[in-house]
């Protein structure tokens, strides 16, 4: 992540996002907002990362980083339309311009295209792979099509299959839809069978554009296209239904799987609860250090800001630094703290929310003021439900003890209540015909934390 001198007025650290296809993707899904900004560059023949472009940027990237490791990322679109020598270029680039620093890099694929080349280029090079993958194949293949409106899900499995057959490390993106957030366990059960030991879960909530709009959908945050709501897409997530989407969830996690199976945005309340910042932009209080690259080197405020007036410039043009630190990228990082409602503001979960994403702020609270996000509602609903068991966590954290501790606190507490309940005396509810006290009590109970 770059870091340049606080004295120089310039920006401390940035990351980029990195779309070497733009939007082309070989899928078709129904949801996603990146595919039509093809339309923000008519005419275009060649979605094709320029070698000019990618060394200029992979250059500037370099010389801005001042951290002990450059780290890049990569997302589309579909980038191993590209193919593998693209990628083998790019890291030659890297290695020029890195000043002998670590390498890493990440990459975010449908896992449609996957195969044995790509997965041996991973491995011997230590990508990381973000896997996007919706649940099992009825709830994945609702919205995730190819450009014959066929289902994916079977090619993404057989994508898995490669990444896992040369111990490729990966991650599982899930974007929570109106569909799959009616089956959190499903979802959630699917991705574990599947060995994704780390899962982040991206709220789907999108507009339709304005009438005339060069965009089908609504360009962020404050287009006015009606009353808010009734404009939210049909497969867009609901906010209640999202926050106990992650309720469901979160109880049988911290019941079953804390320590050994990593949910993002669990991880991320935790290190609020323990006072720090939130490390997820969205959460943070103010943003701005997160940007778009496109394929010809547009420079954009962030990957859900690829709109015309959040272009920051070009690399061929401007260096990366020079349009990180520019007063346009700093006040949309500014706004975002200073456009929170004052019932944000007075909010008990202010800590952990900040409002979340701008781009989701366009209803307005219940005295009507505007800016109000969407999703307040689910995030009301999930942090006050973990909030008992965060300051748990917390306090084990502080007492230097592993948070995964709480599983057994847990279930000391549910035998507790069955005792009580059933009385040690009493029948076993398994129906072995022997007293409690001689059955699943014994088995159950666990030493004292």
């Amino acid at each position: 992540m770059p870091v340049s001198d606080k004295m120089s007025g310039m920006v401390r650290h940035f990351h980029v996002m990195t779309k070497p296809t733009g939007p082309i993707c070989n899928l078709d899904c129904t949801y996603c907002y990146y595919l039509e900004k093809e339309d923000l560059y008519p005419g275009k023949h060649s979605w094709r990362m320029q070698p000019d472009v990618l060394e200029a940027y992979i250059k500037q990237y370099c010389e801005s980083c001042q951290a002990p490791e450059v780290s890049f990322a990569w997302q589309g679109g579909e980038p191993t339309l590209l193919g593998v020598e693209f990628f083998k270029n790019a890291l030659e680039l890297q290695k020029k311009y890195a000043g002998g620093r670590p390498i890493s890099n990440s990459l975010q694929t449908n896992g449609t295209l996957l195969n044995d080349e790509w997965c041996e280029f991973f491995a011997a090079n230590t990508f990381l792979i973000g896997l996007s993958v919706d649940g099992p194949a009825e709830l994945h293949d609702a919205y995730r099509l190819d450009k014959r409106g066929r289902g994916s899900h079977a090619k993404v499995m057989e994508g898995l299959a490669f990444l896992k057959k040369h111990k490729v490390e990966f991650n599982t993106l899930t974007v929570i839809n109106r569909l799959n957030s009616q089956h959190p366990l499903e979802v959630y059960k699917f991705l574990k069978s599947i060995g994704s030991t780390f899962h982040q879960y991206i709220p789907l909530v999108e507009r339709k554009g304005a009438e005339g709009s060069l965009l089908k959908l609504a360009d962020p945050p404050d287009e006015k296209v009606g009353d808010g709501l009734a404009d939210v897409t049909d497969w867009s997530v609901r906010s209640d239904e999202f926050g106990m989407f992650l309720n469901r969830i979160f109880d049988y996690w911290v019941r079953r799987d804390v320590g050994q199976t990593y949910v993002q945005i669990f991880d991320i309340s935790l290190a609020s609860w323990t006072g720090m910042e939130p490390p997820l932009c969205v959460f943070r209080k103010t943003c701005g250090d997160a940007m778009a690259l496109e394929h010809n080197g547009d420079l954009y405020s962030c990957d859900h800001f690829v709109y015309p007036r959040y272009k920051l410039g070009n690399v061929k043009e401007k260096t990366l630094l020079e349009m990180a630190s520019s007063a346009a990228q700093k006040k949309f990082g500014e706004d975002k703290a200073t456009s929170l409602p004052t019932y944000c503001q007075k909010c008990t979960y202010k800590f952990a929310c900040n409002g979340e994403c701008p781009k989701h702020r366009f209803i307005s609270t219940p005295d009507g003021e505007p800016g109000l996000n969407y999703l307040c509602a689910g995030y009301k609903l999930f942090f006050s439900h973990i909030d008992p068991y965060m300051k748990q966590m917390a306090q084990l954290l502080r007492e230097k003890r592993a948070p995964a501790e709480i599983m057994g606190m847990l279930e000391e507490d549910r035998v507790q209540k069955m005792t009580e309940a059933v009385g040690r005396n009493a029948p076993c509810p398994c129906g072995s015909g022997k007293k409690y006290k001689q059955c699943c009590m014994r088995s159950t109970t666990q030493t004292k934390i």
